[in-house]
Order: C-alpha cells, then sequence, then structure tokens
C-alpha cells in the first residue's frame, strides 16, 4: 500500500480534494455526505490528467490500494484501487460512509443482506451491478456490505472517498463476511 506522501499530485486530483472537501465540509449526515461527494466526484472520473502514473500501478496477485489524500484531521482520504482482472475483495463492510467512481474499465459489485438467526447467519444476495467508467455510487453502514471485482478484459482503476483517515486505519474494511450465500 503507498502513503499519500509516496504518491504525485496532480492539478486536477488537487482540484478533486478540493471539491470533496467542500461537500465534506458541509456537515451533513453520512448519506447525504455521501451523495453529495458522489456529485463532487463525477465530473473528474474520466479525466486522464486526473491521476501520476503512480497511482495506476497494479499488482498481479491482488488488487492495490493507492493512498491518494488523507484530509488533515482524518475527515476524508481519497485512494486509488487498481484491479486486474479477475481481482476483487472479500465481501465485506466499511467504518464510515463511502463513494466510489470508476476512472477506467468497470467494476463488478454485488449487495448483500445479512439474513437468518444467529446459529444460521448467511447473506442473500440483494443487488448485483456493473459500474462503468464515469459512474458514481456511494453508502453509508449499515447496510454496506458488498463485494467488488474486475470481470473485464483490462484493468479497472476507481477512486474510493472513505468518510474516515486511510492514512492511519490501513483499510476502510469494518468486517470481512465469510458466510455462506443463499438466494433469496
Amino acid at each position: 500500500m503507498s502513503t499519500a506522501s509516496e504518491i504525485a499530485t496532480t492539478p486536477r486530483l488537487d482540484a478533486l480534494v478540493g471539491a470533496v472537501r467542500a461537500a465534506v465540509n458541509r456537515r451533513e449526515a453520512p448519506t447525504r455526505t455521501a451523495g453529495l461527494v458522489a456529485d463532487a466526484l463525477s465530473p473528474f472520473l474520466t479525466d486522464p490528467a486526473l491521476l501520476p502514473a503512480s497511482a495506476l500501478e497494479a499488482d498481479p496477485e491482488r488488487y492495490t490500494q493507492h493512498v491518494l489524500h488523507v484530509e488533515e484531521g482524518g475527515a476524508f482520504s481519497v485512494v486509488a484501487l487498481v484491479w486486474l482482472p479477475g481481482q476483487c475483495t472479500p465481501v465485506h463492510d466499511h467504518v464510515a460512509w463511502c463513494v466510489t467512481g470508476v476512472h477506467i474499465g468497470a467494476e463488478d459489485e454485488t449487495r448483500y443482506a445479512l439474513a437468518g438467526p444467529e446459529d444460521d447467519r448467511h447473506l442473500v444476495p440483494v443487488a448485483a451491478v456493473v459500474n462503468r467508467a464515469g459512474s458514481t455510487c456511494g453508502f453509508a453502514p449499515p447496510g454496506d456490505i458488498h463485494r467488488v471485482s474486475n470481470a473485464g478484459e483490462g484493468p479497472a482503476v476507481s477512486l474510493h472517498v472513505y468518510g474516515a483517515d486511510i492514512g492511519r486505519l490501513g483499510s476502510s474494511v469494518r468486517r470481512v463476511y465469510d458466510l455462506p450465500v443463499r438466494e433469496g
């Protein structure tokens, strides 16, 4: 994982951080903040000048996280995730609101609900979406259990804005769910 000080910036990335900062500084409820941040992120997503080359580096073994910015005080973080074909996350949820936007390629996302009694907990798929370059989605816990993958033939790059200090936490993942998946 890269830290913010190791990643170069670009004028467009600086402008994106400023737009996110303005949205977060409105101090709305988490779900509303996610919507405002998605609106701020959207105009930057397909700009080829957005990210420095170092933020596009992939790892053949697993998806790669590059921390691009951590706001002073930890109010939000901007991260680039780089996915090679077939790479995916485990099923997980987050510690705070999250907004994702696809910069290059496409990501498959499956969203789940936790179901069953304590002794028979399982996951039920509730939505499956393909997020293509230029698209955004956002959510706030609870109800943010999902799995993301690159099912395309080329690399995918997405920007993730988290309402947390990823530089300190290392990840936005709160829990990983290793439960059976059953159809509703």
